[in-house]
Parts: structure tokens; sequence; C-alpha cells
């Protein structure tokens, strides 16, 4: 789509390069650390001569193969026999080999890790839980006799509850695969991961979970094995941790937010919502602060293969996004969790440049407008601020300052 609605030239701030302080403390050793907290469970017996299912997931966590090749090698060195098992619902468009694509994008595959890794759809139902809904378990790992349940514990983009984003969430939905996924979203995340997990917990060979949580720079803060018997509540204590270290934007309220790119890699919705302040799912209530007034997508982590839920949003996208779109991927993922208005494309136009001079003219004040630039929603230590926004805060660290918005021949944003 070509702009042409407006005439004459798109006054824009100028912008300050600044840095969030952010807590910096992270594991500087992962493979020891691995050991040392696995071997606070004592599974020598659990692990020798057995075939033990490690699960690897969907999400951008930062060590993510160092992490599960320590696990493996861990396995091993205790006498198992690892192979690892995607755990991503309906994530890799809800099939066995764009699953393992993805987990191959983190850098695990079987030559990395060396050990298989055994990618299917295939389940089987364990039971259903109370309100009625069904619970799945990967077959494979249902197989085995052991399953090491590896997640990072952070905030779910779609609800608030005791258990979010974690090693529950991994049992009810990952392991769960497409069928799970389905489920869980039909009949309410919030009301029945939980319920889901302590059926697998119960009847599936779950051995025991490490557990990951990041700290506000996304690096690994911490590692903590959990025993079998304490996923529930250790999940829980997890996120109450994970909540006082996730970044938000240094604003409460913004004219315009221009995020350059979106995608899996950053958040389940290509955007963190709670990082945007916007989640769009019926009944669950919006977050009060940050209230961005116009959200601008630029382009789409080539690591999402053409997944661009979370694109509904974005009020403003581009052309060249829009393009990249692979339909049958990102509606095998947005389908399942009904969310419907996450996978919305917005107005969209044929360069950054229309795109962005279209949102300054509707949700800009020209010199005066509150701007942020951020490179995705996941890395926002170091963003690009306006004046409006720097005197605002002024307790940003500033790294660049009076830098003019540039954009090349083809209209795309420089800076």
């Amino acid at each position: 789509m070509q702009t042409g609605l407006f005439t004459g030239e798109t006054i824009y701030p100028i912008m300050y390069r600044v840095r969030q302080h952010m807590e910096e403390r992270e594991v500087s050793d992962i493979p020891a650390e691995v050991m040392t907290q696995l071997d606070t469970l004592d599974l020598a017996s659990a692990l020798k001569d057995k075939r033990i299912a490690i699960t690897a997931g969907s999400r951008g966590i930062h060590n993510i193969d160092r992490i599960v090749k320590s696990v493996v090698d861990y396995v091993k060195s205790k006498g198992g026999h690892p192979f690892i098992v995607p755990a991503m619902g309906s994530h890799g468009g809800a099939t066995a080999e764009g699953q393992r694509e993805v987990i191959k994008g983190y850098g695990i595959d079987e030559d990395t890790m060396g050990c298989p890794v055994l990618s299917s759809m295939e389940v089987v139902q364990l039971g259903t839980i109370e309100n009625g809904a069904p619970v799945y378990f990967d077959k494979n790992a249902w197989e085995s006799d052991g399953v090491i349940v590896v997640n990072r514990v952070k905030p779910h983009t779609d609800f608030s509850a005791p258990n979010e984003s974690g090693l529950v969430k991994m049992i009810a939905i990952g392991l769960g695969k497409e069928k799970g996924c389905s489920a869980m979203h039909a009949y309410g995340l919030a009301k029945s991961i939980r319920a889901s997990a302590a059926v697998s917990l119960q009847k599936a060979p779950i051995l025991c979970g490490l557990a990951i949580v990041e700290n506000s720079r996304d690096h690994t803060f911490c590692l903590k094995a959990v025993r079998k018997e304490n996923f529930l509540e250790e999940d829980a204590e997890l996120l109450k941790l994970s909540y006082s270290l996730v970044p938000h934007l240094p604003v409460d309220e913004l004219d315009l937010l221009v995020v350059k790119e979106i995608g899996k890699i950053f958040s389940g919705t290509g955007m963190d919502t709670k990082t945007i302040g916007r989640i769009r799912v019926r009944g669950v209530e919006e977050p009060a602060k940050p209230d961005i007034h116009g959200i601008v997508a630029l382009r789409m982590n080539s690591h999402s293969y053409g997944n661009a839920l979370g694109i509904g949003l974005a009020d403003i996208t581009t052309k060249e996004l829009v393009d990249q779109i692979d339909r049958k991927s990102m509606y095998s993922n947005l389908i399942p969790t009904t969310y419907l208005e996450r996978g919305k494309i917005p107005p969209h136009f044929e360069t950054e440049k229309d795109a962005m001079d279209v949102a300054m003219r509707l949700f800009g004040h020209g010199a005066g407008t509150s701007l942020i630039i951020a490179e995705n929603t996941l890395q926002i230590e170091t963003l690009l601020v306006s004046e409006a926004v720097l005197k605002e805060h002024p307790e940003l660290e500033v790294l660049e300052s009076g830098l003019e918005l540039s954009f090349d021949e083809g209209g795309r944003l420089m800076l």
C-alpha cells in the first residue's frame, strides 16, 4: 500500500540513545551450575541405563543451547541415554519437522547436542481435569524412563496466575503438543494449566525439572533444579522472582512506540504484551501501564519462520513484514490460542518511512512527541528516546545525544 494520505514533511523529534540500569548478575559457568543443581536431587539411580527425555522449547532463552547440552552431558555422566523432545505446543507450524527446525535455529540438533532429537506431534491422553479439558502428553516422552523438564520461568503474555510461563506450562502445553495447546486455550489457560500439569506429574514419567530465571538483561540469572513433587510450588516462587527482574519501558504513558523487530524469538506473541501494555484477550484486564497511544512494528525476525503472531497488537506495520507472513505457520499457532485479535493485520505501508510518517501524523506532536524506538520488546536495556521522554526520566543514562532519524533510499530506518 502506498501512503498518499498526507502531504508535507514529517517533523520528528531529536533522539537520544539511553541505557536503563538493570540487574547484571548472571551465572558465569553454565555446565558447572547445571551439574551442581542436578546433583542436589540425587538422580544417579534414576538415570543409570535409562532413556531420558529432555525438553527443548521455542522461546529465545539466553544460553538455551548450552543449558540443554549441559543436561544431556549430565545424564550421560550418570550412565543414562538422553534424547531431546521439542516441547512447544503448536509452534513450528504444528508439525514435527517444523518444531525440529525451530530448535535447530537455537543451536539444538543431534550434532550439537550429541544425542537424538525425537520430534513428533503424537500424544497420549492421560485424563481429563475437572473443567472437562483433556490432558495430553508427548508420546516419545511418555515412552521414556524419565523426563527432565527444562524451561524458563517468566510472566505469561496472556494471563496472570500463580503459575504462568515456566515448568508447569511446559508440561501442560509444551509437552501437550498441538492438542494440548488447543485444549488449554479452549478451556482457559489460567484455569487449566496448573490442573493439567498436576495430572501429568501424577501419571507421566516426569523425573525432575531445571528452571531458568533470567535477569533484566535477559541473561541467565539463576538455574534451579526442582523435584517432581515440588513443581507447582517452586514454579510459583520462581515466577515471583522473575517478576522482580522483568525489564519495563521507562514510561507510564507514551505517544508512540516503534518496535524494529517482532517475532517468536522475543515473545510468544511477537511483542511482549506486558511490556507494551496490550493483551487483547477477552475477559483479561488490560494493564494500567504503560499506556501507549500508537505502536508501529517494522520488521519480523527471520527465526519466526513467517509466524507474525502478535502483529495485531500493532497499529501500523510495513508491507515488507506483511509479505513475509506464512499464514499456515501463523494460523496453526493463532487458532489454537483462540485469540484472533492478535493475528489481524493492521494498516501496512510501502516503506518504514511511510509507516512512521503516518504514525507521527496520527499519534505524534512533532518535535514534542514522546517517542521510543526499541530493537524488540525483549532487549530493552538500550533504547532510543525523544527529548520529551528524557525530560520525564532523567535517571536514564545518555549514551548518545542529538540523533536525527534518517532513512535510506528504500525508506528503511537507519538509526
